[in-house]
């Protein structure tokens, strides 16, 4: 535990910040099984787009805000967009 002030605020900040980057990766994978679920079910592609585009969102959000390395936002990005173009959904 720490002793000095600023020390201790550090530790409040990490601990919020830590909630809030928690909160965002949640997100952001509701965001991807939400089109994977549209997948499954066969829904109207119009739907399935609008998903897609509303992870695509969640993921460049992610980003932005440095809870993911962009690498990694495109490398999910390709993925789930190859699952959406093949129809399936992942194992």
């Amino acid at each position: 535990m720490p002793n000095i002030k600023s020390a201790k605020k550090r530790v409040n900040i990490e601990e919020r910040n830590r909630l809030r980057n928690t909160a965002r990766k949640s997100a952001l994978k509701t965001a991807v099984k939400k089109v994977f679920e549209l997948i499954k079910n066969n829904e109207e592609p119009d739907k399935v787009k609008e998903a897609v585009n509303k992870a695509y969102s969640v993921i460049d959000k992610a980003v932005s805000k440095g809870v993911i390395h962009k690498n990694t936002a495109a490398r999910r990005k390709s993925r789930l967009l190859r699952h959406v173009n093949k129809g399936t959904i992942p194992a």
